[in-house]
């Protein structure tokens, strides 16, 4: 069936998805263009910064009303628009006026292409030039300014000459006592001639320029590097880059999915712990959504159903309560009637069954609280409560009812757990009155530390759990088929209470079989919750 874009949580992830590819596209597009326009703009500064230099430099050194004619000579041999201007005049930002003071030229783009502005050294005149790029005639015109500029001079102002625009150019300038080597014949008779020679060298990708000055020294300028395309070191950064900024898109996208989810399966694990109360937030009416909602439906039914289902077995066990008082209130009178000693032996048989009733019904009144209080995630009272304290009170309360039972608790340091006392009092009394009815002549506690609980042992020396039946003894009214349950009977609730407790508390119950009386071994695992450390305290008894 087909839903809308809202309803969808497919569509939406795929269409999130879609949108951070042409995002990162568009954004890896961008910085491209941007790298690109950097890289033009820095080629072009170093084409035209060391020729602008040269030029100022002569310009300034014309006379104010000479300059106009200069410069238009200049124009006509260089093939480029010159032009001077005030400083002033021109509409330069803060970054453009502190460009042309650091001797640095300005590129400005217009309809007719690119206008390269140089500030002249010591003046407020700046020199434009419409510079767009290098042609031969306007090399070789550079040239011959520069060699104009250099001839007729020492060696040594020629030397102070070049290095005052050397580091204008970004391309080298040298002078040298030797002619190129470099050169075919017919370049070398044309320098001999005093023209000016551009050579392209082998590989098509630079330029050279030569030229002579004077009869023995030659002006050499170059290698002019062709403005190349991204360098692959910088194409592969730009596709890290783009990669890095779709995984970090995609992220995001997968973790707000991934949160919804997680969401869902903490709400569903709590529930299955017996937290029915907890519920999970709805975002949309997506898929997530109508998820989130039918388990919070769900929880809300089976909270309901157990609601109703303890409610009912509260109703009838207080209602078993007004019977068996009449019953044993009849009893009790027949008992007085009575002068028979066997009608008297029955009349305490029927007394010790109705006590017995009594204290089943306790015990299924005691485990639909735990079922409900659980269910509706009421929180325990909890206290720190030492251990082995708890032991020794459940051995002194029992130890009367089974005088043929030796009952003790091991020697070792005293523990303390975060607990409800009263509760735990009675996992540990249940475990012992069950150990009791089994046990032949002995029934041990242990309580020593786990790496995150303190763990309860209780031990006898009956004829054990086969193993096979371990998980099954903890169901209400478990009736196993063995010798253990044969012998003793019980009700079948005291280790179901001890598991919810258990369970109440964040821990568990397990059976295995007892290494030190060869019987069972019921162990209670109580988790720490976060208790740094367990002091041993003094032991009482």
């Amino acid at each position: 069936m087909r839903r809308s874009f809202t309803d969808s949580t497919f569509l939406r992830f795929y269409l999130a998805l879609l949108a951070a590819l042409v995002i990162t596209f568009g954004l890896a597009l961008l910085g491209f263009l941007v790298v690109d326009k950097v890289r033009q703009e820095q080629y072009r500064e170093s084409l035209v910064s060391g020729p602008l230099a040269l030029l100022s430099d002569l310009v300034s050194r014309q006379p104010l009303e000479n300059r106009d004619d200069w410069l238009a000579s200049m124009a006509s041999t260089l093939g480029m628009p010159l032009g001077l201007f005030e400083l002033d005049d021109l509409s330069l930002n803060y970054f453009e006026r502190a460009r042309l003071a650091d001797a640095r030229p300005v590129i400005e783009s217009d309809s007719d292409g690119w206008r390269s502005l140089y500030q002249l050294p010591h003046s407020d005149w700046v020199l434009a030039a419409r510079i767009n790029s290098l042609n031969e005639m306007q090399l070789r015109g550079i040239t011959e300014v520069l060699r104009s500029w250099l001839s007729g001079e020492s060696a040594q102002v020629q030397r102070q000459r070049l290095k005052r625009v050397q580091h204008q150019f970004h391309v080298p300038v040298t002078l040298s006592d030797m002619a190129p080597a470099d050169v075919d014949p017919i370049q070398s008779t044309r320098l001999a001639a005093g023209e000016v020679v551009v050579r392209l060298d082998p590989s098509l990708s630079t330029l050279h320029i030569h030229a002579r000055v004077g009869s023995d020294r030659w002006l050499h300028i170059g290698p002019l590097p062709s403005f190349e395309s991204v360098p692959l070191s910088l194409a592969f950064a730009l596709l890290i880059t783009v990669l890095v900024t779709l995984a970090g898109a995609i992220y995001l996208i997968v973790w707000s999915i991934e949160g919804r989810v997680a969401r869902l399966e903490r709400a569903a694990t709590r529930i299955a712990g017996g937290h029915l109360n907890s519920r999970v937030r709805v975002d949309g009416s997506d898929f997530l959504g109508r998820l989130g909602m039918a388990l919070n439906g769900m929880a809300v039914q089976v909270q309901s159903l157990l609601r109703s289902q303890q409610e009912m077995i509260r109703a009838v066990s207080h209602e078993l309560r007004t019977p068996v008082a009449r019953i044993r209130f009849a009893v009790q009178m027949l008992e007085d009637l009575s002068r028979d000693d066997s009608s008297r032996r029955q009349l305490e048989g029927i007394d010790g069954d109705i006590a017995e009733l009594d204290r089943l019904i306790d015990e299924i009144l005691t485990y639909a609280k735990l079922d409900s209080e659980n269910a509706q995630g009421m929180s325990l009272n909890t206290e720190s409560v030492e251990c082995r304290s708890v032991a020794w009170r459940v051995v002194d309360t029992l130890s009367p009812l089974h005088p043929h039972l030796t009952l003790e608790v091991a020697d070792g340091p005293e523990l303390e757990v975060e607990a409800e006392p009263r509760y735990l009092q009675r996992a540990v009394q249940n475990l012992v009155a069950n150990a009791c009815r089994h046990a032949e002549r002995q029934v041990m506690l242990t309580v020593h530390r786990e790496p995150r609980a303190v763990r309860i042992d209780v031990e006898d020396d009956g004829p054990g759990v086969p193993e096979k039946e371990r998980l099954a003894i903890f169901k209400p009214f478990a009736r196993l088929d063995d010798s253990r349950t044969r012998r003793s009977g019980g009700y079948g609730l005291g280790l179901s209470i001890v598991q919810k407790i258990m369970a109440w508390h964040g821990g568990n119950v397990v059976v295995d079989r007892s290494e030190r009386l060869d019987g069972a071994r019921f162990s209670l695992l109580l988790p720490l919750h976060g208790l740094e450390s367990i002091s041993p305290l003094t032991d009482d008894h």
